[in-house]
């Protein structure tokens, strides 16, 4: 699911970054080969956002997979490897579409790593940073750590596009290995907890996440989502370009506005 996740992620910043180029066929193409995915997150997981799959103990028992579901995700994974494929093809065969996005939005790999850059965006500028080479859910996967070495609008938008190949081979290896069974423990108990913290990969970069329990209650909470630092850094990758470019530097770091609202509530006792 963290990799289906990954495809609609990457397919929506590739379809909306073919946008602000002008180039509507090539982000209508995308936007079908995103449609594809989420139409089998809503079939894992019964909704095309929130999909709830995961739980305390393990997997929600509607998740689990059937062969009759096994197999269209197989068989879509062939259908988008595809359309991923001739349209990564097309794209990087288009004078027109490389000349307009080489050079523009450069963040030097510095200043990225200054600004606590992260995921794809820091990839981008040549850094072989992914979070999931230490997460233990990966160990049983062989994937290869994507980066670009020029930290511009191009690379940033080849980043998300070769890295969606590495999701498609890892849901593939996952649909070969997948248990057999539910896969969901119900025998555990809620207890008290210092701040625990939590650190995985998402598609925009690292998320982060710390909680403490009290009585049952959550008595402390944070999240930080990769965007905060991603979209900071976009005032630098502006810096020397034309004003009609600006659009182009913004979008390059994947900005999710809704990752970037917070909210703090005060309790005086």
């Amino acid at each position: 699911m963290g990799e289906l996740e990954r495809l609609h992620s990457h397919f929506l910043y590739l379809a909306h970054g073919c946008e602000v180029l002008s180039h509507e066929t090539f982000s209508m193409r995308v936007f079908y080969l995103r449609e594809i995915v989420m139409e089998l997150l809503a079939m894992i997981g019964g909704n095309r956002v929130q999909y709830g799959c995961s739980v305390l103990g393990g997997v929600r028992p509607r998740c689990d997979l059937d062969e009759a579901k096994l197999l269209r995700l197989k068989n879509d994974m062939d259908k988008i490897e595809e359309g991923l494929t001739d349209f990564a093809e097309r794209f990087t065969s288009d004078s027109i579409v490389m000349s307009r996005i080489s050079g523009i939005g450069v963040l030097p790999q510095k200043q990225a790593i200054k600004l606590a850059v992260t995921g794809p965006t820091l990839r981008a500028t040549g850094v072989a940073r992914d979070l999931r080479t230490t997460m233990f859910e990966y160990d049983e996967f062989d994937f290869n750590v994507v980066t670009q070495p020029d930290g511009d609008v191009k690379s940033n938008l080849l980043m998300r596009a070769l890295e969606s190949f590495e999701s498609i081979k890892l849901i593939r290896q996952a649909i070969a290995n997948i248990p057999e069974g539910k896969v969901v423990n119900r025998d555990w108990e809620m207890f008290d907890t210092d701040i625990t913290e939590s650190y995985i990969e998402v598609p925009r970069g690292t998320l982060y996440h710390s909680y403490a329990l009290e009585s049952g209650r959550v008595r402390h909470s944070i999240i930080r989502t990769p965007s905060m630092s991603n979209i900071g850094a976009m005032q630098y990758a502006c810096i020397g370009d034309q004003i009609t470019d600006a659009q182009l530097c913004i979008v390059q770091c994947d900005p999710c506005f809704t990752c970037s609202d917070r909210a703090i509530e005060i309790i005086r006792r």
